[in-house]
């Protein structure tokens, strides 16, 4: 008989997204074959996330939920969202506050209304004793003057879907901020300076994602026809993660996964 895939677990699948509507079942299939046994359902506005509980409800078996509002949505936030997050975090499988942060890349909402709706949520992280959600891009500065308020007051934090520089990085981990890798690593002509410094991630702060649909690696071969990337090719990632670090892809899928489950609360 075939050795059993390593599991993996993703934690960033944007399960929400319309283009998964018409084969949820076979796309959970999919993953399950690959070793990707877990995966964290994303929150990135009130409504979403409230959509990640059903879908996490639907498949209690592989699936867990954050609930949280993503910079672009901003605008959105009134204080009913915060009551909002905190009666989805009444439910066990809601495991984590976000995706919060900063986007200053399109500034969908404004960088006062950004900072509003990220301190609030880091504010419920703390209040509520849950691990933080991050996401971060072109705000650096004050991304990181805001984390830093809180930091001592939050359980755990990742920053996800880390594309900055090296120093960037070093500025996280002197925070103790846990680091999620995604298939932007696999790009040769946007993320290939990450290769320089993957190893420096602290074996127990490492874990990786997809981010699915988004971020299709882009030296997957074959590539599916409608460009969407789902949770099968996390072992995709760790494979280049793995050789990036110098440690074999079983090693990197046990040691990320059980980063990951420590990360959330979750016992395997």
């Amino acid at each position: 008989m075939p050795e059993s895939p390593d599991k993996l677990f993703d934690i960033c699948f944007n399960f929400t997204h319309s283009s998964f509507r018409h084969d949820e079942a076979e796309v959970l299939g999919r993953a399950v074959a690959t070793g990707v046994d877990t995966m964290m359902v994303t929150g990135s506005a009130i409504g979403e996330s409230r959509e990640c509980l059903a879908l996490a409800q639907r498949y209690p078996e592989h699936l867990w939920a954050s609930a949280g509002v993503h910079p672009h949505h901003a605008r959105e936030w009134d204080e009913s969202s915060a009551d909002a997050i905190r009666e989805l975090a009444t439910n066990p499988k809601v495991v984590a506050v976000g995706e919060c942060g900063l986007d200053y890349n399109r500034n969908f909402s404004t960088p006062e209304q950004q900072r509003y709706a990220f301190e609030k949520q880091l504010e419920i992280a703390a209040e509520l004793r849950l691990p933080a959600f991050m996401h971060e891009r072109d705000a650096h500065d004050d991304f990181l003057r805001i984390l830093e308020g809180w930091r001592n007051d939050l359980p755990a934090a990742v920053i996800h879907c880390f594309t900055g520089e090296e120093e960037q990085l070093e500025a996280y981990l002197a925070l103790d901020l846990h680091v999620g890798v995604t298939g932007w690593i696999c790009d040769e002509r946007r993320g290939h300076h990450l290769h320089e410094f993957v190893d420096r991630i602290p074996a127990d702060r490492l874990m990786i994602e997809t981010d699915a649909p988004y971020l299709l690696p882009r030296d997957l071969s074959p590539k599916p026809r409608d460009r969407r990337n789902e949770p099968a090719y996390l072992p995709h990632i760790r494979d280049t993660v793995a050789r990036l670090r110098n440690v074999s892809p079983s090693t990197l899928a046990a040691q990320t996964r059980q980063t990951a489950m420590s990360f959330f609360g979750l016992a395997d």
